[in-house]
């Protein structure tokens, strides 16, 4: 199963593809106009690893806190997934792992499951 980690919340947007076999990942820096890229960059992420969206099962996007409009944006074009594609997605924070030894991206999957994060459920943390 093909999932995508996102986090936009921090200095950089931070992407994650994790496949049965392989884990690939790629940073942009958090601009403006990566913003209004977003769906370009992912499209072209998944491209490089010859994936679509429509390949990804599902979605786990880092909801902060951090950076209000990375945030935003990132959790429009993943809402927008799921109602264009049907991809579910979870909505994780570093913060929702505490006592966790090993918190990396690439265990978030692992994690929103031992946690019951649930999915399809967005609850933004910003910083003022």
């Amino acid at each position: 199963m093909n999932k995508l980690i996102i986090d936009a919340a921090n200095e950089k947007i931070f992407l994650m593809i994790i496949t049965n076999n392989d884990i690939y990942n790629i940073t942009h820096d958090n601009t403006k106009v990566n913003y209004e890229r977003l769906t370009i960059i992912i499209n072209d992420f998944l491209g490089t690893q010859g994936l679509k969206i429509s390949d990804i099962k599902k979605i786990y996007i880092n909801r902060g806190p951090g950076s209000f409009a990375g945030i935003r944006n990132s959790l429009s074009v993943v809402k927008a997934f799921n109602v264009t594609k049907k991809i579910d997605y979870y909505c994780y924070s570093f913060e929702d792992f505490k006592g966790e030894d090993d918190i990396s991206y690439e265990n978030i999957p692992i994690l929103c499951d031992k946690f019951k994060i649930k999915k399809n459920l967005i609850n933004p943390i910003y910083i003022s």
